[in-house]
């Protein structure tokens, strides 16, 4: 309870004289949990009476009736649950009790009581209507988004002021152009910036909305946890027809991620993907970890890389050991140019260490006056604070609540903000600083390393979420490539729109595999081979490899959705990068690459006819095929299943070693 005021008064025409208000006291709370806040307010005798409350739904196509007939709080009351704790798991999912009236007149109860208690969250808030000043008791009426006007409550035992305070740390709240007295809530901008949702065990109707307003807090919540009645209020009554209508969902996605053209072959200006014989996935093996002294023997006198692109082929293929991430990590990201030497490194560093302390001052100098005046420093720092609260503490860096690890994850947020303060802090960037200061063991490195991972990532956070509409519809074009019938058995189960991948592209994989995995997938990643996008092969590979079980169970649109959320922390990383590397070697390779496809993996493409097995043409030219940067290191040393050959091991190094 972040709020709790006695003495708010509903002001009621049900006295015994029409003209004569009758005054009903109550108790209004404003409580967090999980981060969803709700106004909260009972009469004084009904606080315990868990019966009488009336829960904001969506459909407001008749007035609202604020009362119950007895016949329906007796049917009611046994079913409705007793604890507070199982009111708050009710929001959303009960409609206002409905009734038609046509002269506008104030229902009532047959029997004379009025029973007024509403509970709603804010995120279906639309306005606040204040009183004139100097008109008696202060009061407040709730607008809420589909336009349902609440009962006014007034203050008899103090000012409305503070609740407002109170509100405007959760929203932001705007004068009207119109009215001064009405004050508008402006979500237009907190849409992606909210923290994370508690979805365990909300219901279906609730869910849908949230998902709707806000797909990023909705997926990066705890959307890993959803059951099969998750989407109930999509099914019809009848059990024998138990299908929703195939456009439906797609509608609905529409809806909440407005541009997302999934089915690109349907669409006019894309290229039709027809079916392509990829021929079979080559085998693939990795490697051991780059060691310390194979970095050390591609670096001069000077401590300049000889190599870079031969030292990018080992991360690729086995990544690096832990001790050789703090540096390699620099370079990896940007923070290091390839071909810098010791000496310009630390000059840089130096430099660099300067200006992060001048962006840290700027937010620790501001006085809590002058961030009371500043609503958006204030929204970053709330939301910063709850997630660094949320920071995975499987990690002895991060345990405890005092950890200084904790600490400078706030601090370096804080900055972030700072030094892009368009974007701010977006929920989901904590994730991908958390593995990299872990890797530094230092405040400022830490934030230029994760200024550089930002500048990759920017494009997920942004307000129009289009890096992620692209991206979503760019992994449907290279699985529709791999596996047209998979493709198509998702689709019919209303699953082609792979909304389900949303979280993983979000914070790359970050829920999705253990704390020292993640460190080895990122590194593979960030050396941008074997093509443009691998992160995405990633995905198809988990998706392949899923496959069999999604469509010999004949999961439908619950079970696909709830599997492939608790495949989180089950997934063998090696296993998957080999899978992933072998779906780029069958594409690399194929002769007939859709350009789409293409343009996608950053790669060459040219045509071959079927009956040019030489790769020649008449005129003797020889045929290009689909090239990359990327030249396939044959190091078969480490198998997915971890197996390992030490000869081959020592003959492939050698083969390796740069000129």
């Amino acid at each position: 309870v972040v709020y709790e005021q006695e003495g708010v008064f509903i002001h009621s025409s049900c006295g015994k004289n029409d003209d004569q208000d009758s005054l009903i006291s109550g108790i209004l709370r404003v409580i967090e949990k999980d981060n969803e806040v709700v106004v909260d307010w009972r009469p004084l005798d009904d606080t315990l009476d868990t019966s009488n409350i009336l829960y904001a739904g969506k459909d407001s196509s008749s007035v609202v009736e604020w009362t119950q007939t007895p016949k329906e709080k007796c049917s009611q009351g046994a079913d409705r649950p007793s604890s507070y704790e199982a009111e708050w798991d009710m929001v959303t999912t009960v409609s206002f009790k409905k009734k038609a009236h046509s002269n506008g007149d104030a229902p009532t109860h047959a029997n004379g009581e009025s029973k007024w208690s509403f509970l709603f969250s804010l995120t279906d808030l639309k306005s606040i209507k204040q009183n004139k000043e100097g008109m008696g008791w202060s009061y407040l009426v709730f607008c809420l988004k589909d336009d349902v006007k609440l009962p006014a409550l007034h203050f008899h035992h103090g000012d409305s002021k503070l609740l407002i305070k109170c509100l405007e740390k959760h929203i932001v709240l705007n004068e009207s152009p119109q009215d001064k007295r009405i004050l508008l809530v402006n979500s237009q901008n907190k849409s992606l910036s909210q923290s994370f949702e508690n979805l365990f065990d909300e219901p279906s109707y609730g869910l849908l909305q949230k998902l709707k307003k806000d797909p990023y807090t909705v997926t990066m919540g705890r959307f890993s946890k959803v059951t099969n009645y998750i989407f109930d209020s999509f099914r019809l009554s009848d059990p024998v027809n138990q299908r929703r209508p195939p456009s439906e969902m797609a509608y609905f996605l529409n809806d909440a991620i407005p541009g997302l053209k999934i089915n690109q072959q349907e669409e006019p200006g894309f290229e039709v993907i027809t079916r392509i014989d990829l021929g079979k996935q080559p085998e693939v093996s990795r490697r051991e970890p780059v060691s310390a002294e194979e970095w050390a023997k591609n670096m001069d006198s000077e401590g300049r890389i000889l190599d870079a692109d031969y030292i990018k082929r080992l991360i690729f293929k086995g990544g690096l050991c832990h001790t050789l991430r703090k540096e390699a990590w620099k370079f990896l990201l940007g923070y290091f140019p390839w071909n810098s030497t010791k000496e310009e490194r630390a000059n840089l560093q130096k430099q660099k260490t300067d200006e992060y302390f001048k962006m840290k001052l700027q937010w620790k100098s501001v006085s809590e006056e002058q961030e009371k005046r500043n609503s958006r420093l204030r929204d970053y720092r709330s939301l910063i604070e709850k997630d660094v609260n949320r920071t995975d503490r499987t990690n002895k860096f991060y345990e405890g609540e005092d950890n200084p690890g904790l600490i400078l994850l706030h601090d370096i947020l804080m900055t972030y903000c700072m030094y892009d303060f368009d974007l701010g802090y977006v929920q989901g960037m904590s994730d991908l600083l958390s593995p990299v200061l872990y890797v530094m063991e230092n405040e400022v490195d830490a934030f230029w390393c994760f200024v550089s991972y930002m500048d990759q990532m920017h494009h997920n956070f942004e307000e129009q979420m289009q890096g992620m509409k692209t991206q979503l519809i760019q992994l449907s074009t290279l699985l529709r490539l791999l596996d047209s019938g998979f493709c198509s058995y998702l689709e019919s189960q209303d699953s082609g729109y792979l909304y389900f991948c949303f979280r993983w592209l979000l914070i790359r994989f970050k829920r999705e595999f253990s704390f020292q995995d993640i460190l080895r997938l990122w590194e593979v990643i960030w050396t941008d081979l074997p093509c443009q996008n691998f992160h995405l092969l990633l995905c198809c590979a988990i998706l392949e490899s899923e496959k069999q079980q999604i469509m010999d169970k004949h999961y439908g649109f619950n079970e696909i959705l709830k599997h492939i959320n608790e495949l989180s922390m089950k997934i063998d990383v090696e296993y998957i990068l080999c899978k992933a590397e072998a779906i780029s070697m069958q594409m690399m390779n194929c002769k007939e690459l859709p350009q789409a496809v293409s343009e996608i993996l950053g790669i060459e493409s040219s045509s071959i006819t079927p009956d040019s097995d030489t790769g020649e043409d008449e005129s003797g030219a020889v045929l290009s095929c689909p090239t990359s940067s990327y030249q396939s290191l044959s190091t078969p040393v480490i198998a997915a299943n971890g197996t390992s050959n030490s000869s081959q091991q020592m003959s492939e190094t050698q083969s390796l070693a740069p000129a």
